[in-house]
C-alpha cells in the first residue's frame, strides 16, 4: 500500500501571510466562519482511514448543512462511513467505487480501499477455515474471479467444483516466556556489573 501524503500549501510571502491573518481576525471578531474553504471530504476521510468513526460522525454533525448540501464529495465520503458503522463490508466497497472522486481526494480514498480490503482479508483470515468464493468476493470488494486470485496469491486453496476456498492460516508467533529463575540470574548479573 502506498503512503498517504496531505498536501498543504505554505505561504512564504508576507502579503498572503497577512491577508491570511486580517481575514482570521475579520473571522473572530465578526464570527465569519471559514467553512466554504476547509476540505471537510479530506478531513472527514482521515477519520475514516485511521478507523475513527466516532470522530467522523461527529465531525459529520457539527458541518453545518450548507456546506453539506453544496458538496456532493462530501456527502460520498460520509456514505462510506455510514455503511462502516452498520459493518456493510459490501456497501463500503460501492460507496467508493460509487462516487468519481477529485484528484485532491482520489488518492487518500485509493489508499483507504487498500487498506480495507487487507482489513477484511485479515477478518476472513481469523474468522473463517473455509469461505465460498461469492462471500469472499463481497468481503473483498472485488468480483468472483479477482477475489479468487487475491487469496490464492495469499496461499489458500479453491475447490474448482465448489467455488469453496479453505482458508491457510498464518502461523501464529509465540511470544517466549521467561521462567522466574533465569530473570533472576539476569538481575543478579545486572546488579553485579553495576556493583
Amino acid at each position: 500500500m502506498g503512503r498517504v501524503a496531505l498536501q498543504v500549501e505554505s505561504h512564504n510571502s508576507s502579503s498572503s501571510s497577512s491577508s491570511n491573518k486580517q481575514r482570521a481576525e475579520e473571522a473572530a471578531t465578526q464570527g465569519i466562519a471559514f467553512h466554504d474553504e476547509w476540505p471537510y471530504p479530506i478531513h472527514l476521510l482521515g477519520h475514516l482511514y485511521v478507523d475513527d468513526i466516532n470522530t467522523a460522525r461527529f465531525l459529520w454533525k457539527s458541518i453545518p448543512s450548507s456546506i453539506k448540501e453544496t458538496s456532493p464529495e462530501l456527502v460520498a465520503v460520509w456514505k462510506i462511513g455510514q455503511r462502516l458503522w452498520m459493518r456493510d463490508y459490501a456497501g463500503v466497497h460501492e460507496a467508493i467505487r460509487g462516487f468519481n472522486w477529485s484528484q485532491e481526494v482520489r488518492d487518500l480514498v485509493t489508499a483507504f480501499s487498500d487498506l480495507y480490503t487487507k482489513k477484511m482479508f485479515e477478518l476472513l483470515l481469523s474468522a473463517y477455515s473455509t469461505i465460498s468464493s461469492q462471500d469472499t468476493a463481497l468481503f473483498l470488494g472485488m468480483n468472483e474471479d479477482d477475489a479468487t486470485n487475491y487469496v490464492l496469491q495469499q496461499g489458500w486453496s479453491v475447490d474448482p467444483d465448489s467455488r469453496m476456498l479453505t482458508v491457510k492460516k498464518q502461523p501464529v508467533v509465540k511470544e517466549q516466556k521467561i521462567d522466574s529463575s533465569k530473570l533472576q540470574r539476569l538481575t543478579e548479573y545486572v546488579f553485579h556489573l553495576e556493583h
